[in-house]
């Protein structure tokens, strides 16, 4: 191995050849620091400029080690990149170059070919069994799977937002050489692979910083976790930085999506973090970098950020799917159709409107590409914050979900499945952790707590039968039972699900970049018009009605073809009338300026 620099200023250990290591923690409030081998003497770490401690040791891969602080804690490396047990053990000198990549000349996919599979490492058995199941999502259609967040977190179960040692893959769902092989092998098979990374805050259990890096945190700003992370400081913003870089040059992740950055006060972070990963990404390379934002910042798509989850388009088809108004579904219950029209017309719903608080949220959107925004009916957040997990299967009519399902995969945003959809599974997916002693106790009274405005929820004695998170029971339940594949009421399903990806590739796909809103119309209660052109000029139209009555609509004109309904029969496909839960998707061919032919590619 040869011997390769040390970036001033980077965190973590880097391994400088076989058996040397250098060592570094930003330690500003830390008396001393000593590193710890394999349980060896302590070894007195060098204090530099700017806090820095270092030292570099006889140490390869395979080393564990620790930090001493003050000759009274010893604690894991913050930036850890494998540990040798949980989070308070000791960590492992890992090198990041022994994998041998297959598939090292992959280069991504264009973002407009993407369709997202969201799933839970360890609701699917671990790195290992993915694998096993990579063939049969790319022969669906799907062209991405999303990996819920692989921080090392307390325990072995854990939805991964309570991460702490942010560099370090879960141990048990395999080891890093394993995490690279899924992904090499997704490459192979033509799939992206995209992480979800947690930037706004750490988990509660086995965070060390406030004992010896305090300034990491900011006690004038307040988040759902706690004190807000202090992105003004530069060794803190290449923290976060350096881990995205992590995960896209080393693990070859295909993007990230980023959780909840409207908890990260320091925009200027986020501008930073994207000109970072442009920068250093190969030529040629394709990666994305997708947000959750509630506060719908579209400049942000603007400033290197690929997409954003669109929360406003899910909460109105449910709402719409489910006729449910509590919680934040108040706020899309009330004149629920106009803002159908907004979304699907523009992309956000909530473009510096007020919600029922009173509180605006949301920039103009309506000038963006209908790609810069993932749809979904389902995904981690909106199935497991529910009190028992609900999959919208089990909470509407069979023919309006398919309807929804319709405007899904054929609508020009780009879809995200969460695992089981395709076929309809019924398991739940619960909030589940495996915290023990008073932290366990406080996470159930708290996720109890949560759902105590609901009015189902009011007595305290109707809150305990919500499942507890740190009960083995409902990490097993919420385990999707592919067992049931072959079952016909998921057969069916799966078969819709594949004729719908089957239309957006072979249609859609070659037309989708470039195109843009053309705005949308209601055509009566819980139905919309909506249109869009695409990259070619050509039209898409969706005819969607999501009541139960069947309404009259002007047709589309004679030369749109017909790409799916959402209803078969042919008694009912009168291009004046749209039957109750229905969608219509139709595409209008234009005459190619160049060649003056129609275009129908």
């Amino acid at each position: 191995m040869q011997s390769r620099p040390a970036r001033n200023g980077q965190h973590g250990p880097v391994l400088l050849d076989d058996s040397r290591t250098r060592f570094r923690l930003w330690a500003p409030d830390a008396q001393s620091v000593s590193l710890v081998l394999d349980g060896s003497e302590a070894l007195p770490m060098h204090e530099g400029e700017d806090d820095w401690y270092s030292i570099e040791a006889e140490a390869g891969a395979g080393t564990r080690y620790s930090f001493l602080i003050d000759n009274e804690l010893q604690v894991p490396d913050p930036a850890s990149r494998a540990q040798s047990g949980d989070i308070h053990d000791p960590s492992v000198v890992v090198d990041p170059d022994a994998y041998q990549w297959r598939n090292r000349d992959w280069l991504g996919r264009p973002w407009h070919q993407t369709v997202l599979y969201e799933l839970h490492v360890g609701a699917y058995g671990g790195y290992a069994q993915i694998e096993q199941r990579l063939q049969a999502l790319a022969e669906l259609g799907v062209t991405a799977i999303e990996l819920m967040p692989l921080a090392e977190f307390p325990g072995d179960r854990n939805w991964g937002y309570d991460g702490v040692l942010l560099y370090a893959p879960e141990a048990s769902y395999g080891t890093p050489e394993q995490l690279k092989h899924l992904i090499d092998t997704a490459h192979g098979l033509g799939l992206m692979v995209f992480i979800d990374v947690v930037y706004n805050h750490f988990g509660p259990d086995g965070n060390y910083l406030h004992r010896y890096a305090k300034h990491f945190f900011r006690h004038d700003q307040q988040t759902p976790w706690g004190d807000a992370i202090d992105f003004r400081r530069r060794e803190v913003r290449d923290f976060f930085i350096d881990n995205a870089l992590m995960w896209l040059m080393e693990y070859r992740f295909d993007g990230l999506r980023m959780d909840a950055v409207h908890a990260i006060p320091d925009r200027t972070f986020l501008t930073e973090l994207a000109e970072r990963v442009r920068a250093e990404a190969e030529p040629g390379r394709h990666v994305h970098l997708v947000l959750e934002n509630e506060d719908n910042r579209s400049s942000l798509l603007t400033q290197g950020f690929t997409a954003q989850w669109d929360d406003d388009g899910h909460n109105i088809l449910h709402t719409l799917l489910t006729d449910e108004s509590q919680g934040y579904y108040a706020d899309y219950h009330q004149d629920s159709t106009n803002k159908l029209v907004r979304f699907l017309g523009e992309g956000f719903i909530y473009q510096g409107h007020q919600n029922r608080r009173g509180e605006s949220r949301g920039e103009p959107s309506g000038h963006l590409s209908p790609t810069s925004f993932v749809l979904f009916l389902q995904n981690h957040d909106q199935t497991g914050n529910r009190a028992f997990g609900d999959r919208l299967i089990g909470l509407t009519d069979p023919d309006a979900l398919k309807a929804a399902t319709a405007v899904l995969l054929l609508s020009p945003m780009i879809p995200l499945l969460f695992m089981g959809e395709e076929w309809g599974a019924r398991e739940p997916f619960l909030f589940f952790t495996s915290h023990h002693g008073e932290l366990a106790d406080a996470v159930r009274e708290g996720r109890r707590g949560e759902f105590a405005e609901f009015a189902e929820f009011a007595d305290e004695t109707t809150r305990e039968r919500i499942p507890d998170p740190n009960a083995v029971a409902t990490f097993e339940a919420s385990k999707p039972d592919f067992s049931k594949f072959d079952q016909p009421e998921h057969a069916e399903w799966l078969a819709l699900y594949r004729q719908l990806l089957k239309i957006r590739h072979e249609v859609l796909v070659p037309r989708l970049d470039g195109s843009r809103f053309l705005g949308a119309e209601a055509l009566g209660e819980a139905a919309a018009l909506a249109r869009w052109q695409l990259g070619d000029g050509s039209e898409l139209r969706l005819e969607l009605n999501l009541s139960s009555n069947d309404i009259v609509i002007t047709p589309a004109s004679a030369e749109a073809r017909l790409l799916h309904s959402s209803r078969q029969s042919g008694a009912e496909q009168s291009p004046n009338k749209l039957p109750a839960r229905t969608a219509r998707m139709c595409l209008n061919d234009v005459p190619d300026r160049r060649t003056g032919e129609m275009n129908e590619r």
